[in-house]
């Protein structure tokens, strides 16, 4: 169903292209590789060996990690293809 100009089955193209660009985002999100550090790259404290052997090339100890993930903040969900009354809010 579509509106006004727009031809049958826009507004679900526009939808799938931002759920798809989202999704190629979170993809190309750097995932560490190589080897791992033995001390913590923000706070020097020992990386324990269970976690090195768990995710090889970790560089961040779980306090660190969780500190940055809590500071994280996810982006608004706003079709930048449409037009303002078919943003997705």
């Amino acid at each position: 169903m579509a509106g006004g100009w727009a031809r049958d089955g826009a507004v679900s193209e526009q939808i799938e292209a931002s759920i798809n660009d989202e999704l190629a985002r979170l993809k190309a999100r750097r995932v560490p590789v190589g080897e791992s550090a033995t001390l913590c790259a923000e706070c020097e404290e020992p990386i324990p060996q269970a976690r090195r052997e768990a995710l090889p090339g970790v560089k961040l100890c779980i306090e660190c990690v969780r500190e940055r993930d809590a500071a994280y903040q996810t982006r608004g969900g706003i079709n930048r293809r449409g037009s303002k009354d078919s943003q997705l809010k």
